[in-house]
């Protein structure tokens, strides 16, 4: 169960890929990792297309996302939801953080904020607060969030404990970017307010997004969900699997083989008698099992096993 407003609350979870491709294995990880967690608890799953950045979206992505969770055994409560369609939400939020004096505008690309920038954070250069007193007229321009003296800081269910100045880590951040789209921050935010999400099982390399999210849910009011960040999973480089990498999609011709791969990354290797048994009764058996301790406790692994050419995971 999670905790919300000091009352015990249904578990509720959520996958939210991007659809700029197919689901590869680093996406496996953290849709079978918040899969599990749901279904260990009791819980509901969610299932969220984040659907915000239409340059960087394939045709046809998000049809073939769903379509490989069905295949793989990850079925999901409820209807999907598409942040293409939630505009009218998150415009009422930018509005109250307006309103309120929390957010102003900003002209600066990300350029000109990279050279005056006189440091760098775990999420990129620290903003310098340009234009704090003002943007200047005309052009394009993002709307930044005010980090003021704010701490955030918050109990990993995996990660441990993580806090920071947001201020000397962050600094204001973007909610509305130049071109007029709504920033993943402000976004996920909402979403998971909306949605009644308790709980976000996701990748480690969200941990320090996770400081921007705790303030933006102090300044509109909204209740903070348990976090689990989950090991990445990297390629023979170091690199994170994305779809960005070249990160081969998950092969669904074998959609066991894939599983099996996901649980033993995260620390529930299958029983030799179970190798080659259908999804269904692979992910009963682990969500039997299912515990955190077992994961094992960084932010980043190999991922062992998971060919890099076609038909790989």
């Amino acid at each position: 169960m999670g905790r919300q407003g000091g009352a015990t609350t249904r578990y509720r979870g959520r996958f939210a890929p991007s659809p700029t491709g197919p689901l590869h294995f680093g996406s496996l990880v953290a849709a079978l990792g918040s899969w599990l967690d749901a279904r260990a608890h009791g819980g509901e799953w969610l299932v969220r297309i984040e659907d915000l950045d239409p340059p960087r979206e394939v045709p046809g992505a998000a049809a073939a996302i769903l379509a490989a969770l069905e295949t793989l055994g990850l079925h999901w409560d409820g209807p999907v939801l598409h942040q293409s369609a939630r505009g009218e939400r998150y415009a009422e939020a930018l509005a109250r953080l307006e309103e309120a004096g929390h957010a102003y505008r900003c002209a600066c690309p990300r350029a000109r904020v990279a050279r005056l920038a006189r440091r760098h954070g775990p999420l990129g250069p620290v903003y310098p607060g340009t234009c704090r007193t003002g943007a200047p007229p005309g052009g394009p321009h993002a709307v930044r969030v005010r980090v003021d003296g704010a701490e955030a800081a918050f109990d990993d269910r995996l990660q441990g404990r993580h806090g920071a100045s947001l201020a000397e880590a962050v600094g204001d951040f973007v909610v509305r970017r130049r071109d007029g789209l709504t920033a993943y921050h402000l976004a996920v935010v909402v979403d998971d307010a909306d949605q009644g999400v308790t709980d976000v099982v996701r990748g480690a390399d969200l941990l320090e997004a996770t400081w921007c999210h705790l303030h933006l849910q102090r300044l509109l009011g909204l209740p903070s969900p348990r976090y689990l960040h989950l090991p990445v999973a990297t390629g023979p480089d170091g690199a994170k699997l994305s779809k960005q990498t070249g990160a081969a999609p998950v092969d669904l011709r074998r959609p066991g083989a894939a599983l099996e791969r996901a649980l033993a990354f995260l620390g529930h290797p299958v029983p030799e008698g179970l190798h080659g048994a259908p999804p269904a009764e692979l992910l009963a058996w682990a969500a039997d099992r299912w515990s955190v301790r077992r994961v094992p406790p960084v932010r980043a692994r190999p991922a062992c096993g998971t060919p890099s050419g076609p038909g790989g995971l």
